[in-house]
């Protein structure tokens, strides 16, 4: 069955920078697009980034764009998000999601605070 299983949560200052994975199986990875969204406390969930299955186009959403980029390594079945200069309100728990689809993976939380 599909799993996406992510990782690499933790606490940051505010400036730093943190990598989460999102490692999947039970699909044909390098054919899926795959996206990041978040969740902080009090509100909805909210999408950050995409990586297409094709020439891996990416794209971010604009409070994360220049500080975030998302890529893909097909031969790992992972997708990673670098975070860059992340702020408090980048803080939430991070969901990896399969493109199109309801499957979800249980999240990782990044918290950013001084």
């Amino acid at each position: 069955q599909v799993q996406l299983v992510e990782s690499g949560g933790g606490s940051v200052q505010p400036g730093g920078s943190l990598r989460i994975s999102c490692e999947a199986s039970g699909f044909t990875f390098s054919s899926s697009a795959v996206s990041w969204y978040r969740q902080a406390p009090g509100k909805e969930r909210e999408w950050v980034c995409r990586i297409s299955s094709m020439n891996n186009h990416a794209n971010c959403a604009n409070s994360v764009k220049g500080r975030f980029t998302i890529s893909r390594d097909n031969s790992k079945n992972t997708v990673y998000l670098q975070m860059d200069s992340l702020k408090p309100e980048d803080t939430g728990v991070y969901y990896c999601h399969l493109f199109q689809t309801d499957y979800w993976g249980q999240g990782t939380q990044v918290t950013v605070s001084s």
